[in-house]
């Protein structure tokens, strides 16, 4: 039989996994996908050989998401967190027009 007490003594570990299963979900974000809005309007690729140089002429080799200052991942990662995306995971070898190359 539960008593009040008991009840009451667990009733913070409950309140912290209502509050940690919401962090943890963030934490599993969704990749970006080329077919979302906002990726399509950048003319974000997974894979920079695909970029429509008639479309995005500033583009050029060696661009990628791994070499962009917005990409916060090591360029080893295959995917990382991108600003753009607002800490959405975008592929290492992907590309878009908001393209920045970091400062060595």
């Amino acid at each position: 039989m539960t008593s009040r007490r008991h009840f009451i003594q667990w009733l913070h570990v409950a309140g912290a996994a209502l509050v940690a299963g919401p962090v943890a979900a963030q934490g599993q974000a969704k990749a970006v996908e080329e077919k979302e809005p906002q990726a399509a309007s950048l003319g974000y690729v997974t894979d920079a050989e695909r970029v429509d140089k008639s479309k995005f002429p500033k583009f050029a080799p060696p661009q990628h998401c791994a070499n962009c200052q917005f990409y916060q991942g090591t360029e080893a990662a295959s995917t990382a967190p991108c600003q753009i995306f607002t800490n959405r995971p975008v592929a290492a070898q992907g590309w878009c027009s908001a393209y920045v190359a970091k400062p060595r």
